[in-house]
């Protein structure tokens, strides 16, 4: 079985919002559905999409593990944009958490190691 799965960040400013999430990202979004919403395919078969909603902007919590943590955060450092809270947690998980314009949260955990 096939799942592709689609976390949704509501943002104010669509177009405001893009260039931030296209710097976050590396890269212009996967797709465009339509004028007010933008996918970037973070992983096969494994999307984050913001859309314009402005009464729900700013209440977004997206995180990923990841295998690479350093070498992400590293990477998106390198385009302009750091961490807005680091947090470790009893056994060594780390989580790195970024925030857009709208105070959503984009955060990328990884294990010990």
């Amino acid at each position: 079985m096939t799942l592709d799965l689609f976390a949704g960040v509501p943002v104010t400013d669509y177009a405001a919002a893009v260039p931030w999430y296209e710097q976050f990202f590396g890269g212009p979004p996967s797709f465009l559905p339509n004028d007010i919403e933008a996918v970037w395919e973070v992983a096969e078969h494994r999307y984050v999409y913001i859309v314009q909603d402005p009464q729900r902007a700013g209440n977004a919590l997206v995180l990923s593990f990841v295998d690479d943590l350093d070498r992400r955060v590293a990477e998106i450092a390198r385009r302009g944009i750091e961490p807005a809270k680091r947090e470790r947690y009893d056994g060594g998980a780390t989580k790195v958490t970024y925030r857009d314009t709208d105070g959503n949260e984009i955060s990328f955990g990884g294990g010990p190691g």
